[in-house]
């Protein structure tokens, strides 16, 4: 145990230990080097770099910044840049695509009947939805635009296999709705083929509640037909989006389970990525990157990180379901630092899955006249002081008089031999780890990954299920400066949302407006702020704080564009 102990604090110290080399060859699948790639390493394809560019971009001492040639373009003017870590793995692990996707109908796919209406009623919609759409051709399908970051980790191998695939699980999972996507004005029906429900509000059924008052129309009248309890829920199009998403993901995470036994795919990543459809943006995110809108200086953050801190009581919830899976290395719950053996018997403050706080109690008071308990002492009559007693829902209030001290009870733990174990979330902000090992609870691979030195299996607690949020571009007038940025955590380690917004909200408008190249020049600008410069104290940045030595990637995405899907 001491050896394991050991090692999880060197691992807390660096990160993940097994294949933090970056080599490709390093144990990743079922047989490891035995194993073919499942996909070559490389840069992402629309960078269109040679062999030769692709070994000098990966120089750790220079860090030279590649952005897209003069000669290409990504969709809607896009900018990227990336830059290479400061040497702590071989290859970037991060990985990029991007692509005009077309949705197309699955042959032999049931359809929803079409409302007789729908072809006008998709050229009035006030938010443009169907706009894009061409009205007579089903074999056309429907365009929509995809953006993509994967920061890997223990190699690059599931980002590899995640830029080249994840785009056809979206598209596969997009197939199966695109046609009731395309019956925009009319909610999507609950089973296929029935016909599209246009009862008016005032008609539907009653609920149950209503049902039991003995208003008209309650089951048993003559004229009413047989009544459900309650009304069908409606479900919108973009929430059909987003579950095709979350699907995708899972897709996704499944076919790397799969392939591992006949590839080597080394490793994990997170997985951000953004689906512009029917003039709606959907950010899909499962890690640690971000997105964020600047709109005329406004910041609108379009994902949250996914970390040992922020999941914090969804594993320990597990832990505490499923304690086997713990291996009898670890406890599930956290105390504010390691307890030692000498500690055994003494209390200690903790949190469990069901607490956002800590667990405590001040002196435990008595009201004499009702034998209530509160949390004590009083402060006097009215005192703001007087507090909830935590986990009893006792209120104190009143003056000093009348109450009694029934003793000192305090609801720290009392340590014990299982709570010497090696908690299941250590450390705190980026250095926080689950089971010493991993800093990001969701996203796509690691399905190999154990605890070093055990045979301890740390995928039950990650998840591939990302968080989309969705922006719908119709209701807002977008300027040429108003911009999505996308990046891996390389950037935001460094940066804060308010200084990355700061820097394009004055780069930009610097840049000749009519320059097709001037948010691939705003990406390559936030690279640089976020690697800074290379001095006798490693790379610094402004003020001189420590830069990023990590990879790198950002995209920075005009929104004007979406004007003109509306």
């Amino acid at each position: 145990m001491l050896t394991r102990v050991k090692s999880a604090v060197a691992n807390f110290m660096g990160g993940i230990m097994a294949g933090s080399s970056g080599s490709e060859h390093s144990g990743g699948g079922c047989g490891g080097s035995d194993l073919p790639l499942r996909f070559p390493y490389g840069r992402p394809e629309f960078l269109g770099l040679s062999q030769d560019e692709v070994e000098c971009s990966a120089d750790h001492i220079a860090r030279p910044i590649l952005i897209l040639k003069e000669t290409r373009r990504l969709p809607w003017a896009t900018g990227y840049a990336e830059v290479i870590n400061a040497g702590k793995s071989t290859h970037n692990e991060d990985q990029a695509s991007c692509e005009v996707l077309t949705v197309k109908k699955k042959a032999g796919a049931i359809t929803s009947t079409p409302n007789r209406n729908s072809a006008k009623r998709r050229s009035s919609l006030p938010n443009g939805e169907g706009l894009q759409l061409k009205e007579n051709s089903e074999s056309e399908g429907v365009s929509c635009h995809y953006w993509s970051l994967f920061d890997g980790h223990a190699g690059s191998g599931a980002a590899v296999v995640a830029s080249r695939l994840l785009q056809h699980h979206v598209t596969e999972q997009l197939q199966d709705i695109v046609e009731i996507l395309k019956n925009s004005a009319v909610l999507p029906p609950t089973c296929l083929g029935e016909e599209p429900e246009n009862t008016p509000a005032h008609s539907r059924t009653l609920t149950r509640a209503a049902s039991l008052r003995g208003g008209v129309g309650v089951p048993g009248s003559p004229s009413t037909p047989p009544t459900r309890f309650f009304t069908e829920k409606k479900i919108p199009h973009e929430c059909l989006v987003i579950g095709a998403l979350e699907s995708a993901f899972k897709e996704m995470d499944l076919q790397i389970e799969r392939e591992r036994s006949s590839y080597n795919i080394s490793g994990g990543c997170t997985a951000l990525i953004v689906v512009c459809l029917l003039g709606k943006l959907y950010v899909a995110n499962a890690g640690d990157s971000r997105a964020i809108i600047i709109r005329n200086g406004e910041i609108i953050p379009m994902s949250s990180e996914f970390t040992p801190e922020t999941e914090r009581q969804r594993l320990q919830y597990l832990a505490f379901m499923q304690p086997h899976l713990l291996g009898n290395e670890f406890t599930h719950l956290e105390f504010p630092r390691r307890v030692q053996r000498k500690e055994l018997g003494k209390k200690m403050l903790y949190r469990d899955f069901n607490m956002t706080g800590w667990k405590h109690m001040d002196t435990l008071m008595v009201k004499r006249e009702s034998g209530l308990p509160c949390a004590g002492p009083p402060q006097g009559a009215g005192s703001s002081l007087h507090l909830l007693l935590c986990g009893f829902g006792f209120d104190s209030f009143g003056n000093t008089d009348g109450w009694q001290e029934k003793g000192s009870m305090r609801a720290y733990k009392t340590i014990e031999d299982d709570d010497l174990k090696f908690p299941l979330i250590y450390g705190e902000g980026k250095k926080a780890r689950v089971m010493a090992t991993i800093g990001v609870t969701r996203g796509l691979g690691d399905h190999d990954l154990k605890v070093h030195d055990s045979n301890i299996y740390i995928k039950p607690f990650l998840s591939s299920a990302p968080e989309v949020r969705v922006y719908d571009l119709s209701r807002y007038e977008h300027g040429a400066d108003d911009v999505l940025i996308l990046a891996t955590d390389g950037l935001w380690d460094v940066l804060s949302n308010e200084e990355v917004a700061e820097a394009v909200t004055q780069f930009l408008p610097n840049c000749d407006p009519d320059d097709p190249h001037r948010y691939t020049l705003a990406a390559q600008d936030l690279v640089m702020r976020a690697r800074g410069v290379l001095k006798d104290r490693g790379w610094r940045i402004s003020n001189d704080r420590l830069g990023s030595g990590d990879d790198i990637s950002v995209y920075v995405i005009p929104l004007i564009h979406g004007n003109k899907l509306s």
